[in-house]
């Protein structure tokens, strides 16, 4: 499991889906997009401990997102002095980019398993997630 983590947080890695997305946006950014996009509304606080970078860092990576129209900021739901952070029609569509180019890669990485072996795979792993959710390991 640290072989997989080390190998998919590399920043190599960020470059690479940008790259094969043929989208432009700067490598420390990316991971915060597709987070805003996959569990936004999100504030900044949640959202540094989902990356693991300084809450500080991570509003000022905001607000460049923001700055490019990427991203929006509005009023929290739960508490108005919380401003959480929506990607906009434009970053959805870099999300989802990204999206089709992560299929690519890992359609290629794959292409020479058994379909067994994959669906074998892919129940195990989200069994695993479930399981490390339900626990709070994941937080």
């Amino acid at each position: 499991m640290l072989s997989i983590v080390s190998a998919m947080n590399r920043p190599q890695r960020d470059e690479a889906m940008v790259r094969e997305a043929g989208i432009s946006l700067d490598r420390a950014l990316f991971p915060l997009l597709v987070g805003i996009e996959r569990v936004g509304p999100i504030g900044v606080v949640e959202l540094a401990d989902r990356v693991g970078r300084d809450y500080t860092t991570v509003s000022r990576q905001v607000a460049k997102l923001e700055a490019l129209e990427l991203v929006t900021r509005q009023e929290g739901a739960r508490d108005r002095r919380v401003r959480e952070a929506v990607v906009t029609p434009k970053g959805k569509a870099m999300t989802d980019a990204v999206d089709i180019a992560r299929e690519r890669i890992g359609r290629a990485i794959f292409d020479t398993w058994e379909q067994n072996d994959v669906d074998d795979l892919v129940r195990l792993m989200q069994k695993f997630a479930a399981d490390v959710e339900r626990d709070g390991l994941a937080r």
